[in-house]
């Protein structure tokens, strides 16, 4: 990544591979990759997190970028060509997840927070055929949290998920300009275990990087680094759904780095995309498409391929979320002690080497 932002967060990306890595080896399962739709060729659109498929194309944003041309709202055509960029009116803070509401309200959420040292959030939404987006801002009612993936229920509520501990918050009143209105913990989200391959290993099947609605209103989903879990939602009560629902699962197998994801407009498909930053040269951001299984009929169970509940992967990731900082800084120290003892293990042994009579 080239910010930043970006430099903290593959700074604890590698840590949490590392952690992966010694608690449990990455077991690959049989699933198809997706099928490419479309690569995105503009160079401002590298650091992808936040997509939206819509009848004309898609909408995306970048997280925070340290390169003002970047720090746009991009729409595309159906090929990913870019054909309008909306600048933000001051400087977003962390973008991560994107909603378009049934009026064609964009909602951006300026969610993200690796060091977990915001007081506040924030939601930026544009209206249709507005050249500018405005802000609103909310706070959590327990202190920071990082987060990058956003809902927004049919009658217009944002509900945010944070990344590694999948609590949800909503805001206690309607959104105002200028005013930061309280958040309310309304629920956990208990994601069934998975064993999809992806770059990250253990940690990478729990943490939440992304999360859409399907255009009917009936289905949400969450994403992580490996797989997507798809809730039904009965009468419009998207938090239920997330609380108490059973999901179906869909790989992402191996994708570089998936914070995005989005329902085809017509409801049949998943849509992801990649973050390509730090991927070798000349890597673009290519559309996938994940076909859909109907849905299980009402009084059937849905498919999953664990049981749900809290798994040791889940209070692991939730221990990450209160504790990443510190292991952050431990492997670092760590790293730094062993360096200086191997330095100091070869300047003893090139001393007994020119002591005489050793």
């Amino acid at each position: 990544m080239a910010d930043g932002v970006g430099k903290r967060r593959s700074a604890v990306l590698g840590v949490l591979l590392l952690l992966a890595a010694v608690a449990l080896p990455a077991q690959a399962v049989a699933a198809a990759p997706g099928e490419p739709t479309c690569a995105v060729r503009d160079s401002r659109l590298t650091e992808l997190s936040g997509m939206v498929a819509t009848d004309d194309g898609y909408v995306m944003i970048n997280d925070g970028a340290e390169n003002e041309a970047r720090r746009r709202i991009f729409f595309l055509d159906r090929d990913c060509a870019v054909v309008r960029a909306v600048p933000y009116p001051t400087r977003p803070l962390d973008t991560e997840d994107l909603a378009v509401g049934a009026d064609g309200t964009v909602w951006v959420a300026d969610v993200g927070d690796n060091d977990r040292s915001r007081e506040t959030i924030a939601v930026w939404k544009l209206a249709p055929g507005a050249d500018r987006p405005v802000l609103h801002r909310m706070r959590y009612p327990d202190g920071p949290h990082d987060a990058e993936a956003m809902l927004v229920t049919g009658d217009g509520r944002p509900v945010v998920v944070t990344k590694f501990s999948a609590n949800l918050y909503a805001p206690t009143g309607e959104l105002r300009p200028g005013a930061t209105v309280p958040l309310a913990k309304v629920g956990q989200v208990k994601l069934p275990a998975s064993t999809t391959s992806n770059p990250y290993g253990l940690l990478g099947r729990s943490v939440i990087t992304g999360a859409a609605t399907a255009p009917d209103g009936r289905r949400v989903v969450l994403r992580t680094y490996a797989d997507a879990f798809e809730f039904d939602v009965a009468g419009g009560d998207v938090i239920a759904a997330l609380t108490g629902g059973t999901p179906r699962a869909t790989p992402l197998p191996d994708e570089p780095q998936g914070e995005s994801i989005s329902y085809s407009p017509d409801g049949r498909a998943l849509l992801t995309v990649s973050e390509t930053a730090g991927q070798p040269a000349g890597t673009r951001p290519t559309v996938l498409r994940y076909p859909l299984a109907a849905p299980a009929p009402s009084g059937s169970p849905a498919r999953t391929p664990e049981p749900t509940g809290a798994t040791p992967v889940q209070r692991s990731a939730e221990r990450a979320d209160r504790d990443i900082s510190v292991v952050s800084g431990a492997a670092m120290a760590a790293g730094a002690l062993g360096v200086l003892l191997i330095v100091v293990a070869l300047v003893a042994r090139a001393r007994r080497r020119t002591t005489p009579g050793k």
